[in-house]
């Protein structure tokens, strides 16, 4: 079945098939018994190059077994070229056993094969000291004043679903050798939906509202929600208002970083904290605030738009002013996780 497979790439690499389109045609013959699609791009190229037999190329005795540093250094050199190949791969460039190539990676070598991470985005060299440089102003800022971040509120606005599903890990369940492994059905996020905008500080929230329906939140209604923002900072924090001490953080998105907001900021003597861009892990909302909310929410299924907002609200006049310290002490361990990792992005750090 292999050979055959070969004979068939040979053949579709002269007509001059790319080796996507062989990968298919050979799907649409071979189903699932096709080679691995490493394999027949390998294949096509070496056609390609001029080779002529569909044989492999004849080796000496069975494949090696034996772990020597020599081939320790060789199976080395040949997944830091391309981390992607797989045992079986590495075992036939090497003639080598599959076995001895497992186990000179894990033992040896110390490796794992895992998938890549998501992140927000990758970042450049430009964009990582600017991380650094922003956590490094701040944390300077605390070593001055230890009480720094307690004048700082900070805010942004999220989309709150009708039905959000829950998580994989939200669906565990106990169950014993009888019963069944429990099911459910795929869901998807509902259509309905509504914007919310929240600000807090190291004590607890200090305003927050729903954008109405049809609404966008650009420069012009933000402007109006600041507006109401300082009102409530007014009533509510009214040390900080008095002492002008406030600082207001958002981070970077086009509503927020208008000329018309910065001139507006600056006419109401509004200091803001620098936020670096794509940067959601040194953000309060998006590390603390909303997945502590959404967390509660998901796998409900709410009846509307008001049934939605009737919920929010109860959940976050329910936050205990312990949660939010510990999000604003978390922030500044962030902060100093981001400098240890040269500016780039950090897991494993928890409110």
């Amino acid at each position: 079945m292999t050979q055959e497979q070969r004979t068939n790439i040979k053949f579709l690499a002269k007509l001059g098939k790319s080796p996507t389109e062989t990968f298919v045609l050979l799907q649409e013959v071979y189903g699932e018994e096709t080679m691995s699609r490493a394999r027949v791009f390998e294949w096509h190229k070496r056609f390609c190059e001029g080779r002529e037999e569909v044989e492999d190329n004849p080796k000496s005795g069975r494949p090696v077994s034996v772990k020597t540093d020599m081939n320790i250094q060789l199976v080395n050199e040949l997944v830091r070229k391309d981390r992607r190949l797989t045992i079986r791969m590495m075992a036939e460039e090497l003639e080598m056993s599959k076995e001895s190539v497992r186990t000179i990676l894990v033992e040896n070598l110390g490796m794992k094969k895992i998938c890549a991470r998501m992140v927000p985005k990758l970042l450049s060299d430009e964009q990582k000291l600017r991380r650094m440089e922003v956590c490094e102003e701040i944390l300077q800022q605390l070593g001055m004043n230890p009480n720094f971040l307690s004048n700082v509120i900070t805010g942004d606005e999220s989309w709150i679903f009708q039905y959000d599903p829950e998580t994989k890990r939200q669906s565990r369940q106990w169950k014993s050798q009888s019963s069944p492994r429990p099911r459910k059905a795929r869901m998807c996020k509902s259509k309905i939906k509504v914007m919310l905008i929240v600000f807090f500080d190291c004590k607890g929230i200090v305003h927050f509202e729903f954008v109405p329906e049809g609404q966008t939140v650009n420069q012009y209604f933000y402007k109006e929600a600041l507006v109401r923002l300082m009102e409530k900072i007014r009533r509510k924090r009214r040390d900080l208002w008095e002492r002008k001490q406030w600082l207001l953080h958002h981070d970077n998105a086009p509503a927020h970083s208008a000329l018309t907001i910065r001139q507006f900021l600056a006419s109401r003597q509004v200091a803001t904290l620098d936020h670096p861009p794509y940067s959601p892990d040194l953000a309060p909302s998006d590390f603390f605030l909303f997945p502590k909310l959404k967390g509660v929410l998901k796998g409900n299924r709410f009846d509307d738009i008001d049934d939605i907002k009737e919920q929010v609200t109860a959940l976050l006049k329910n936050m205990q002013e312990e949660d939010f310290s510990a999000c604003f002490s978390a922030w500044k361990t962030r902060m100093q996780k981001c400098i240890d990792e040269h500016g780039d992005y950090f897991e494993g750090i928890r409110r």
